[in-house]
């Protein structure tokens, strides 16, 4: 198991206090604001920090488009040089949290147009061997605010897409990893319903491809149980009440324990690899991928081998069942969709998608081999 380079986790306590104190910490003077437009613009959770801040807030810069366009990652780039920020302060979902952790390894490679990325993203050769070709990490660190389930606050990988070829590719650095996250249940009110159960979904896809991984191990599944048990606790009970703060803290600590495996080493499966292709390249909402794709995986891994799938239903409190169909009714239960064609994708999609899963970092790692595109293709036909 391997960690990253955030040192600290504020749990409950108001984003505005955490941030100021962290920033104080240290010694930051240039704070830049990277926030989701909705926060920024209709409500008073960005004004808040800004004021917290005082006179070590530099500027504040929105526009983050879903699935984080390389262009859009360029300006928030550009605009946090021109402020000539010491700290990246994100505020949002999970593109913003992306795109801000890579705005600073843009500004390390001093990277001033979208092809400039293209020498940074990580890559996967014919063989399958992932390439990472970023040996210097960014000098300016970041703290991320999420406001939804996805995680990926807590990794040092990060996704943009480019848009000439609708690939979503990963940038990864331990130093990009943040500072400091952090969990305030209360700003995550405003987060739609659809958008905070879809991503919670996909930490529980994180702790259930953990869980079925030939891969992992005792520390990272016992982390996978705790972080499932939460988020099966925590999802309904913040569909049934949207104020229940203590419901949603359970999901948000969830989400976290759910990455932690990721981030130590242990591999995700054809879940995520699929589902990283049908935002960036489909542009399916992050969290609806795993809703659809997770119980049609665990049901294609079930005829190769279930011997690790009882713990996930234990955890899903339907000891005994299959996992795939325990999925699928807790899914169900929360209202998402559960097919491709709900989201959008129809079969004419399927061979890109199927192509460019092979080219993610996660194409060929799950508990049952995947060879070709076909087997890709298999499991979308069943989703269909």
């Amino acid at each position: 198991m391997t960690f990253t380079s955030t040192e600290r986790v504020s749990i409950g306590r108001p984003a505005a206090e955490a941030i100021r104190e962290q920033a104080e910490r240290q010694g930051a003077r240039r704070v830049f604001i990277l926030a989701g437009s909705t926060l920024r613009h209709k409500t008073d959770e960005v004004g808040r920090i800004e004021s917290a801040l005082g006179s070590l807030h530099a500027a504040t810069y929105d526009g983050i488009r879903p699935h984080a366009p390389r262009a859009d990652v360029l300006a928030a780039a550009d605009a946090a040089r021109a402020a000539d920020a010491d700290l990246v302060v994100t505020v949002g979902g999970g593109s913003v949290t992306d795109a801000g952790k890579i705005v600073t390894l843009l500004i390390k490679n001093n990277v001033t147009s979208t092809d400039g990325f293209e020498p940074l993203r990580t890559y996967v050769t014919e063989d399958g061997q992932v390439i990472n070709p970023v040996t210097v990490g960014p000098d300016i660190r970041t703290i991320c605010v999420p406001t939804t389930l996805s995680g990926g606050e807590f990794n040092a990988l990060s996704g943009a897409t480019d848009e000439v070829t609708a690939h979503k590719q990963g940038y990864e650095h331990r130093g990009m990893a943040p500072v400091m996250v952090v969990l305030d249940p209360a700003l995550t009110r405003h987060t739609p319903e659809w958008l905070w159960l879809s991503t919670g979904v996909r930490s529980v896809d994180h702790a259930v491809e953990t869980l079925a991984s030939d891969k992992s191990n005792d520390f990272a599944d016992g982390l996978a149980d705790s972080a499932l048990r939460l988020l099966a606790e925590g999802l309904p009970r913040v569909k049934a009440d949207p104020h229940d703060l203590e419901g949603r803290l359970k999901c948000q600590i969830g989400a976290w324990q759910s990455m932690i495996s990721i981030i130590g080493g242990v591999p995700m499966g054809p879940s995520h690899a699929i589902g990283h292709i049908l935002g960036g390249t489909c542009d399916v909402p992050h969290g609806y991928c795993s809703c659809v794709m997770a119980p049609y995986v665990q049901a294609w891994n079930a005829e190769h081998d279930d011997s690790r799938h009882d713990r996930i239903s234990a955890c899903l409190g339907a000891p005994g069942e299959k996992a795939s169909v325990a999925l699928d009714r807790f899914i169900r239960g929360l209202g998402m969709p559960r097919t491709l064609a709900e989201v959008g994708v129809g079969e004419d999609r399927f061979q890109q998608v199927a192509d460019y899963t092979l080219l993610d970092i996660w194409g060929r790692t799950g508990p049952r081999p995947v060879t070709s595109a076909a087997d890709i293709l298999d499991i979308l036909r069943s989703a269909a």
